[in-house]
């Protein structure tokens, strides 16, 4: 039978996981959700290494989709009895249990107070964003009581760039902290996608060291990186590069609707970067206000502010409003006609 629980922390929660693992202790219920995805599977395959015996997967690893499935359906799988092993696994996958009907909540409740002590439920949520629900009070008791919530956020900056170093390490290379804060910029920072592109870097850089000419070669960089180069050329007035990051853009198949949202995001923070300065405050006030988990955005921030006013950064952002509008509500616009228009009209306004 489940038993209850004291309702943890987001951190408290991840490191009672990564602590009941290590003692062999894990519990009967949890809800396995965020957005790194990277460490959400890899918690799952240790979880499931420690409770299934290699070769009799079968028996005891079960998995379910959380679409059309009935508590009746999931009860039945959970009281099956483990096979030469002391548990069972059973992950169901986006099970949305806060939208269910009232009968199928109430079958669930109960659920999940009486869960085998022999059988471990984790509710995986992938497609399907986790949303509790809190004004069901018995579903939401039950969960808190029952189910462990593991919430798998992207990592800090400095456990980043130490996993960044061994995934490079492990290939026969090395990076410098600096090079590895401009590939979590170029490139985001969730593990989920640089795996890929570490990869990539590796097997390309000819050198034992990393460097940032390798990153640019070879890396697919994300959207806010690009804006971030895109409004770095506008504040230059070089409307000619501009147009090239927009054009490149447009090729890696961005809507132009998103890269005005980014651009027009970019230059809000360009904004409060120059508020910053002229008020005097510094980058970690930048890193406070835009929830930063690195100063090296920051940094970046602070050295483009330097080379505007505040009076053009808040009319910059203005005209990104005025024209994410137009583009929202007008029919047969042309988008990326209005955001080259756009691009000359802000480069002008520097001279």
């Amino acid at each position: 039978m489940a038993v209850a629980k004291k309702t943890s922390s987001s951190k408290e929660a991840f490191q009672k996981l990564k602590a009941d693992l290590a003692a062999s202790s894990l519990g009967c219920a949890y809800i396995f959700h965020g957005e790194e995805s990277y460490l959400r599977e890899y918690y799952l395959g240790e979880v499931r290494k420690k409770l299934i015996p290699e070769g009799f997967e079968e028996f005891n690893f079960h998995t379910m989709e959380g679409k059309d499935l009935t508590v009746q359906a999931l009860t039945e799988m959970a009281e099956a009895m483990p096979m030469m092993a002391e548990r069972t696994l059973l992950v169901i996958s986006d099970y949305d249990m806060f939208k269910l009907g009232e009968d199928q909540r109430e079958k669930l409740i109960a659920f999940l107070g009486d869960i085998p002590e022999y059988c471990c439920v984790i509710f995986l949520y992938d497609t399907v964003e986790y949303k509790p629900n809190r004004t069901m009070k018995k579903l939401w008791k039950a969960v808190s009581d029952h189910v462990e919530t593991v919430e798998f956020k992207a990592a800090d900056s400095s456990d980043l760039v130490a996993w960044i170093t061994r995934r490079f390490k492990a290939m026969g290379k090395e990076i410098d902290r600096q090079t590895a804060e401009y590939l979590i910029f170029t490139c985001g920072g969730l593990m989920t996608g640089l795996v890929p592109e570490i990869n990539k870097i590796g097997t390309y850089a000819k050198g034992k060291a990393i460097t940032q000419k390798d990153i640019d070669a070879v890396a697919d960089p994300v959207l806010s990186a690009e804006v971030f180069k895109l409004s770095d050329a506008v504040l230059q007035g070089n409307f000619d590069l501009a147009a090239s990051i927009l054009g490149e853009l447009l090729k890696m198949q961005q809507e132009p609707i998103m890269i005005l949202a980014a651009l027009g995001s970019q230059l809000r923070r360009i904004h409060t970067a120059r508020l910053a300065l002229d008020s005097g405050k510094d980058k970690y006030w930048l890193m406070e206000l835009w929830e930063m988990k690195s100063d090296y955005p920051a940094k970046l921030l602070m050295a483009a502010a330097k080379r505007t006013s505040a009076e053009w950064c808040a009319n910059a952002v203005k005209l990104c409003q005025v024209l994410d509008r137009r583009m929202k509500s007008e029919r047969g616009i042309d988008a990326v006609g209005e955001l080259k228009l756009l691009l000359i009209e802000l480069g002008a306004s520097r001279k």
